[in-house]
């Protein structure tokens, strides 16, 4: 008798309707306010605060699902509501992954409590590495980092871009080049803390999609943090560089490995923006009439319904197994984590411009959702890597070969 099953646990089932029922019920209502304000929408990440969604034991309880499936049914949920709140709330985990990734046990308990703050005192946090100069190429990172010894403090120079929370968390973390000489293994990431001197917020930008997530520019002017807020340690970048001086295959970059980790997350969002738009435009093709019928009556418009729902259904079950083989240390041989992310988000693209088809001119107008979930659904094909960079992540994964 078989082990294997798609079936969910108990608790599974608990937290995935828990987090549905604060969609429905908190996100929903507000959705398109948010996105016409473009504005971090404080009242829906405190109330998040207040139930428990928004906090570290929620997180540490759903990273710990030994399935690694809880966290990407919370998350499908949460861009079900909203893309654009779920951003706004889910937005800190990616430093958080950067501080687990790549931190002390020590650092961890400092610093990831603090990129929440409390249901009385809420906080947001932010991860850097895109650069005017440096998107998919994080190689050619120019933010730089250097130490005085002195002073056993990092003294931080530069500009990130595209960061969500950037100037307005409570904790950044940046990654910066500490050698340039090595490229992507003589970099580094570093806790910035709330109220550091030499860091500000450049331009907001204002977006297509996922408008009530906060987007921006962070710029770093002879920022000074102590040398505590190098995650890992000296000792350990020290000898991570000294072997790949050396030559030797070091452990990888600081920011991929936080973006390994997190693809099937993003992925599991695109799916909750394409099952979004499925299910509405289904709705909708059942009560329109035309012609004396309800459309979904015709091929046309039922075919598409299918083909809808066969690619919100595959996605997930990429988005599953990469979860599923992140949580149990499996090897992505195959570049899973890029396959769940890359055909969710291309899902999501396609889903929602079929759902605006089948409402015809009401698709077009913000009056029904589909539009936003059209915008919102986007930048899943961008950001985190974008679908070119996983189809190459893929290819070499596949061939062994050095593809470029």
């Amino acid at each position: 008798m078989t082990d294997f099953s798609l079936a969910l646990s108990e608790d599974q089932i608990t937290v995935r309707d828990w987090v549905h029922g604060f969609a429905v019920n908190v996100m929903r209502p507000v959705a398109q306010e948010w996105d016409e304000r473009e504005e971090t929408p404080w009242p829906v990440i405190e109330e998040a605060a207040k139930v428990g969604i928004y906090s570290l034991d929620f997180f540490a309880s759903a990273l710990a699902d030994p399935s690694g499936i809880t966290m990407v049914l919370a998350l499908e949920e949460l861009a079900w509501g909203d893309a654009g709140l779920c951003m706004a709330i889910m937005g800190s985990t990616l430093a958080m992954a950067g501080i687990m990734g790549n931190g002390t046990p020590e650092q961890a308990a400092e610093w990831i409590p603090a990129c929440f703050g409390t249901p009385d005192d809420v906080k947001v946090a932010a991860f850097g590495v895109s650069e005017p100069d440096a998107g998919s190429d994080v190689s050619s990172l120019r933010t730089r980092a250097i130490y005085d010894e002195a002073h056993d403090e990092w003294v931080i120079n530069g500009t990130k871009t595209w960061i969500t929370n950037g100037g307005i968390a409570a904790v950044h973390v940046i990654v910066a080049s500490v050698d340039p000489a090595l490229g992507s293994r003589g970099q580094a990431s570093f806790v910035i803390p709330e109220g550091t001197p030499g860091l500000r917020m450049g331009q907001k930008f204002k977006k297509m999609g996922i408008r009530a997530s906060h987007t921006a520019e962070v710029v770093l002017e002879d920022c000074r943090v102590p040398g505590r807020c190098l995650l890992g340690g000296k000792d350990q970048l020290d000898e991570k560089l000294a072997r790949a001086r050396e030559g030797v295959k070091t452990s990888g970059q600081a920011a991929m490995a936080t973006f390994e980790a997190t693809r099937p997350y993003v992925g599991s969002q695109a799916v909750g923006i394409a099952r979004a738009a499925y299910e509405y435009a289904l709705d909708y093709a059942k009560e329109r009439r035309q012609f004396g019928k309800a459309i979904i009556e015709n091929q046309a418009i039922a075919f598409k319904l299918a083909d809808m729902k066969m690619r919100t259904d595959a996605a997930r079950l990429l988005v599953w197994r990469a979860a599923w083989m992140a949580a149990t240390h499996q090897p992505f041989l195959g570049g899973e984590g890029s396959q769940s992310k890359l055909f969710a988000s291309e899902a999501a693209v396609h889903v929602t411009e079929e759902a605006i088809q089948i409402l015809g001119g009401y698709g077009y107008v913000r009056d029904y959702p589909v539009e936003r979930w059209h915008r919102d659904s986007k930048i899943y094909t961008i950001f985190e890597g974008t679908s070119e960079i996983q189809r190459l992540i893929i290819a070499r994964a596949i061939s062994g070969v050095h593809v470029r």
